[in-house]
């Protein structure tokens, strides 16, 4: 009896033991599921230094809010779609250049005026802006996303590239675009020979204001790269000048190329018609010898990012390769 009795105890003591054990290894199986688990929910970030300091950002952003139009067309050369951009500063809303690419991508205001509300109703992970637009609003938009800044714009889409490139943590593709680009730029060099000589002069018509185009424009920068030489009174290192009529003789040049900003309420084309029927105008070398053409000015200024730049030298190769 009192055997049967030890027995019984040591069965039930052994039922304990594995009982308890089973639920502790249980116990741990979940708790290390759990911290896995958690593990896969925060995503990996990484530090990114920019002009207003340094951001730690998503190793691989899935929602990026893009706002300058040379920032878009660095997202989409990198294979990225945004979730939210500003609008392009012509078109609906879109330039004709990119808006097959930016189907679905939602308008979150202009360079000038971003919509904070319809940013942060997007959830971005990633917010990409440029500090000559929107340091007024930096802090605002660092508490909705991790947000990296550009400088500077007026043709520094290179500079700038790398930057969104670093931000994207895709440096190595965004060496490579340039690469690619500056091989063009080689073979276009090598291509043209001595017509680099030719004085490229280049003129942008505006409603209520006509400029002259310098070295430090987008157009600009892209014509020094090549080589190509300006009339002397256009050789300035400088942005543009606002000119009057009387200045129009400073327009003129082996060839001439001229853009018209028109926003859609046709003053911009009106401009540009009352200054090319100018007698001034008429009398320029480059007209009479029927060397002026109108050329697209999303692609030679506003847009102002890689997308435009190769599109631009597609344009000088047919001035300058095919002829």
């Amino acid at each position: 009896m009192l055997r049967r009795t030890y027995q019984k105890r040591r069965l039930l003591s052994l039922i304990l033991v594995i009982v308890t054990f089973l639920a502790l290894t249980g116990c741990g199986t979940s708790t290390a599921s759990s911290g896995t688990a958690d593990s896969a929910k925060t995503p990996e970030t990484r530090i990114v230094k920019h002009i207003m300091g340094e951001s730690t950002v998503p190793t691989t952003p899935k929602r990026v809010v893009v706002l300058t139009n040379e920032g878009t067309e660095a997202l989409l050369t990198l294979g990225i779609k945004p979730v939210g951009a500003v609008k392009s500063w012509t078109g609906n809303p879109w330039y004709e250049h990119i808006k097959n690419d930016m189907e679905g991508v939602q308008v979150v205001g202009d360079e000038g005026q971003p919509n904070l509300e319809a940013i942060a109703a997007l959830k971005p992970d990633l917010i990409l802006g440029n500090k000559m637009r929107q340091e007024k609003i930096y802090t605002q938009l660092s508490a909705i996303a991790p947000t990296v800044f550009t400088e500077t714009l007026r043709g520094e889409w290179k500079n700038n590239f790398t930057v969104y490139a670093d931000a994207l943590n895709k440096s190595t593709e965004g060496q490579k675009v340039i690469g690619d680009f500056n091989k063009r730029i080689a073979d276009f060099k090598k291509q043209a020979g001595d017509k680099l000589s030719t004085q490229v002069s280049i003129v942008r018509f505006m409603s209520g204001k006509t400029r002259i185009y310098y070295s430090q424009t987008f157009s600009g920068i892209i014509l020094k790269e090549l080589g190509f030489a300006r009339p002397q009174s256009q050789t300035k290192d400088a942005f543009a000048d606002d000119v009057t009529k009387e200045r129009i003789p400073e327009m003129d040049g082996d060839i001439l190329f001229y853009f018209t900003y028109e926003t859609g309420n046709g003053d911009a084309n009106k401009a540009e018609q009352e200054w090319t029927n100018d007698p001034l105008w008429k009398n320029l070398s480059v007209v009479k010898s029927n060397k002026t053409y109108k050329v697209d000015d999303d692609i030679w200024n506003t847009a102002g990012g890689v997308i435009a730049a190769n599109l631009l030298l597609d344009d000088l190769g047919k001035f300058f390769l095919t002829k």
